[in-house]
């Protein structure tokens, strides 16, 4: 055979096996973007795989689908969801409040499409709480009136978030009762100071009042109303239907007022302002017991290895008589964009028809603590909650065995009274500080959505606003003049745009409260 046929037939062969090759891609292109969806979540640390085994995965293969998964450590997410933003490579959807913002969804419209018409059609068990759960209703909506993101209501999460700690040793060591009044907590603390509380013998090494982890003055002037909410702008709070900036309100100076007379009389760690993480730490966990009260938690989370000497302050009754804690369930049992479909998603209903399984009490105690037989288990209507193994702790083994505190989920109220834990569990002792405090709860200021617009006004005002608020309060607590000083204020913040930061939020308040 010449050596030109026998090219020309190699040739023959390599294109129709090209051809072939070329054939069989599309066939498993088209297979895979029918059947099989890349679904893309972000994890807080390097937990392995093991989140996504038993209930989702096998609730994909129940509506007929394959999951791809592509799992993001935080600390590369910042560098990804910009690349993504500005037109890289998209997955089908996102799964978790942390992978994008409600400015990142507003802000890139044509990357996020509209669910609105297909949870008539694909989700039943959603559609069937949006319309019996106005607060789901209102939190599936975003500004525009269209659903672009899934919400979440999470089991076994307490209605108090951060509470106040005191320890407990110190008050037996001093014949103390504990304090149910402001005044009678200043009047304790004032006790911590000059009676050696901790019983070392150094008269001058306790701290009354501590830095913890959490607003060390809103927790501080909480007897006055200051009933800050969880996060972003979390002065906000609701008074008579009406939203109001607490540190412009009545009970904010009156407390400021307060905090500055205890903090004269040497009952506030004076570095309290000044003093980095590390500082605050050594000084909660040191060997002997040094502070008195902080806010955090739990006594664990806030004291380490000292906080079997602590326990949960009461409300304490304030001047006008009322007992406040801080409260805010919409911000941290509850969450907006929890699952994102994105316009690279071919066929939306059948991953839809996926997550809508989600929406159920089976499938929100496995997705926080671990499918049956992993970190849960079910008899009847109750479910328990399994003892970890490997060594791990109670939340890091929910972390590695399930989406814990993300991915949509929905439990209706008394849920938790059917749960109980086989072990300690972070969780129960929080659920059980939660039954004395929670009666003492008030309105807080709503989960709201926001415009483009409203979002990008917002961004300028608050830096300045927050800024200005933080540094004079830090100034009136240690050197005091909130008095002198209050109208100079109030005419500082409105020079910085107070008032039309007040109107968005009166706004998209108003917007909320009539989608529900």
């Amino acid at each position: 055979m010449c050596k030109k046929k026998l090219f020309s037939i190699l040739a023959l062969a390599i294109a129709i096996g090209a051809l072939a090759g070329c054939g069989n891609k599309a066939s498993e292109n088209t297979e895979g973007s029918d059947n099989t969806y890349e679904v893309a979540t972000v994890r807080w640390s390097d937990w392995g795989e093991d989140y996504h085994v038993g209930f989702p995965d096998d609730a994909a293969k129940e509506v007929g689908i394959d999951l791809k998964w592509d799992t993001i450590l935080n600390s590369d997410w910042g560098d990804q969801k910009g690349v993504v933003l500005a037109g890289g490579d998209l997955p089908d959807a996102y799964l978790g409040s942390n992978c994008f913002s409600e400015s990142d969804i507003t802000m890139n419209a044509g990357t996020f499409i509209a669910l609105d018409d297909y949870i008539d059609e694909y989700m039943p068990n959603f559609k069937a709480i949006m319309e019996s759960d106005s607060t789901m209703k209102a939190l599936a909506t975003s500004a525009d009136g269209h659903i672009y993101g899934l919400p979440s209501k999470k089991p076994c999460r307490p209605t108090v978030a951060n509470q106040m700690f005191i320890n407990k040793t110190w008050l037996d060591n001093l014949g103390l009762e504990m304090p149910t009044t402001y005044t009678e907590f200043a009047d304790v603390l004032k006790a911590f100071k000059e009676q050696d509380a901790n019983g070392n013998g150094d008269p001058n090494d306790e701290i009354p009042y501590g830095q913890g982890y959490a607003d060390i003055v809103m927790f501080f002037c909480l007897p006055f109303g200051t009933t800050l909410g969880a996060d972003g702008t979390s002065t906000l709070t609701v008074k008579d239907g009406n939203p109001v900036f607490i540190p412009t309100s009545d009970s904010y100076k009156e407390g400021i007022k307060w905090m500055n007379q205890c903090y004269n009389e040497g009952l506030i760690d004076s570095e309290v302002f000044t003093q980095d993480t590390s500082m605050r730490d050594a000084k909660l966990m040191n060997e002997t017991p040094i502070v008195g009260v902080a806010p955090g938690w739990t006594a664990d989370a806030t004291f380490g290895a000292n906080a079997d000497q602590y326990e949960a302050l009461p409300a304490l009754v304030g001047p006008d008589g009322n007992a406040y804690i801080s409260s805010d369930p919409e911000h941290w049992n509850y969450a907006r964009y929890e699952f994102v479909v994105t316009s690279a998603c071919k066929d939306p209903g059948k991953l839809l028809s996926w997550i809508d399984k989600f929406y159920t009490d089976d499938a929100s105690i496995q997705n926080f603590y671990g499918s049956f037989g992993i970190g849960t288990e079910k008899d009847g209507d109750n479910y328990t909650v399994l003892a970890p193994k490997d060594g791990e702790s109670a939340d890091t083994y929910a972390w590695i065995h399930s989406l814990r505190d993300f991915g949509p989920k929905y439990v209706e109220d008394g849920f938790n009274d059917r749960v109980t834990y086989a072990a300690e569990n972070g969780d129960a002792a929080k659920l059980k500080l939660d039954e004395e405090l929670k009666q003492y709860a008030g309105e807080a200021y709503p989960n709201v959505s926001y415009t483009a617009e409203q979002l990008s006004t917002l961004a300028t005002l608050y830096a300045d606003i927050s800024a200005y608020v933080t540094s004079t309060q830090a100034a009136w607590v240690t050197e005091g003049g909130v008095d002198e000083q209050w109208d100079s204020y109030i005419d500082q913040l409105n020079q910085m745009g107070f008032e039309e930061f007040m109107q968005i939020q009166t706004d998209a308040y108003n917007k909320y409260m009539a989608s529900k």
